[in-house]
């Protein structure tokens, strides 16, 4: 029998009074669910709020969205509601649209064989029991009818969320083998919510860890990205190592012995590049690729996870950022410094260099505020551009942009103090060259 327990879900005195009164432009995607119940059940069908929205609310979180499982067929559901799309009808998946929200209205189902590890061959329509045993964890696996203020469950949900434990539902190795990706998964709702995966669960992990490997990268990334942008990053990523997937979704070998030192030192959440350059760091402490800035880390972590150009530029810019705090900055010149500060990606480098050298990291920050009180400040707008070099006969090329960068950083140096000053020197710079170089 399902535990039909009192969960944390408002009763419902009058319902169908209480729909008439609700002022629909003002409903909340709860209320749009809710409706979506109502409406369901008063036609004769089953239908329940199911998966991560119960275990949410079960939890004290607000759900940022809720899906409606139910008897109904799909052709049901459309005859029901006005407004409605099919997304993956052949599952029974329905989109029904209302009070400005759009909810995931599934048909009780049952799935055979996935060949693709992914989606199954096929599918049948069933009872809320057997939809509760096909889901991925049990805490994902319960319903709850918001109508009568009553959770449904089938899996020991409710016990699981009380020990804190993430637990496939059955047969472990069965769930994996249907789908990879929810090792990655399992990983996620772990980290997000302090919980432990339970014993069997990470076992059959760790022994189908390499078939992760299999999954489609854009899948892997998009997983990675959901669980590393939360503040439990550092908590995902040494779950991933513990548990053999780190050379799987990173497609390179698995580091037994990496300690996230700078992962575990960043505070608060950071940006999904920040976050894979702590990881590099971390994962590889004196290697060529990333004392050359990463390059070719990052090009192998674009295929790996199917990265954006902005997410390459962002971790690209934060590991040389990072390479520059710790081998040069003592070394350079004051434009050097300057320059560097001044680059897009320099404050998550020095957030990185705060979370796995904090001794480096503050005399860094003394030292840009001494170069912040410095007559042209640290990052000033240069005096002479690029219009000022044309005007003077100079052409695009090579030489053209020695100019910019010389007379830039002599400002940056305090050598050059105002614009007259800068274009006087520009007219000795040229006057200085043969006519053919300064063109």
């Amino acid at each position: 029998m399902p535990d039909h327990g009192s969960p944390q879900f408002p009763p419902r005195s009058n319902r169908k009074n209480d729909s008439r009164r609700r002022n629909h432009s003002k409903a909340t995607v709860r209320d749009a669910a809710t409706r979506v119940v109502e409406i369901l059940q008063d036609a004769g069908h089953i239908a329940y709020f199911a998966g991560g929205c119960v275990r949410d609310q079960l939890m004290g979180i607000e759900p940022k969205d809720y899906d409606v499982a139910t008897d109904a067929k799909p052709d049901e559901v459309h005859r029901l509601f006005n407004r409605t799309k099919s997304v993956g009808e052949h599952f029974g998946v329905i989109l029904v649209q209302l009070f400005g929200h759009q909810i995931e209205v599934a048909t009780f189902r049952a799935e055979a064989d996935y060949s693709d590890h992914r989606r199954p061959d096929a599918i049948h329509f069933t009872d809320a029991r057997q939809d509760a045993m096909r889901r991925d964890f049990t805490i994902n696996g319960m319903f709850c009818d918001p109508i009568a203020s009553q959770v449904i469950d089938y899996v020991d949900g409710q016990q699981d969320l009380r020990r804190k434990i993430v637990r496939a539902i059955g047969e472990p190795e069965d769930r994996l083998t249907e789908d990879h990706l929810r090792a990655l998964r399992a990983v996620r709702f772990s980290a997000r919510f302090g919980f432990e995966i339970d014993s069997a669960t990470s076992d059959a992990i760790r022994r189908h860890a390499r078939e992760l490997s299999g999954v489609s990268r854009e899948r892997i990334g998009h997983e990675l990205r959901a669980m590393l942008v939360e503040s439990s990053a550092a908590r995902a990523i040494a779950r991933i190592q513990e548990l053999r997937l780190d050379g799987p979704v990173l497609d390179e070998p698995q580091r037994n012995d990496c300690e996230i030192k700078t992962l575990n030192g960043l505070v608060g959440p950071a940006p999904f590049p920040t976050i894979l350059a702590a990881w590099a760091i971390d994962r590889n402490d004196g290697d060529d690729d990333l004392v050359e800035g990463g390059t070719d880390l990052v090009s192998r972590w674009r295929r790996a996870l199917v990265l954006t150009n902005d997410e390459c530029d962002a971790l690209r810019g934060a590991l040389a950022g990072f390479r520059f705090i710790c081998r040069q900055w003592g070394g350079s010149s004051v434009s050097e410094r300057k320059r560097a500060a001044s680059s897009p990606q320099f404050g998550e480098s020095l957030r990185l260099v705060n979370a796995g050298r904090p001794d480096l990291g503050i005399m860094i920050r003394d030292d840009l505020a001494v170069l912040a009180k410095t007559k042209s400040g640290l990052a000033p707008e240069p005096f002479v551009t690029g219009d000022d070099l044309v005007a003077a006969g100079v052409k695009p090329g090579p030489r053209y942009r020695q100019l910019l960068d010389q007379l830039f950083d002599l400002q940056l140096e305090d050598q050059i103090l105002s614009r007259e000053e800068a274009l006087e020197h520009l007219r000795d710079l040229l006057a200085s060259q043969p006519p053919e170089q300064s063109r």
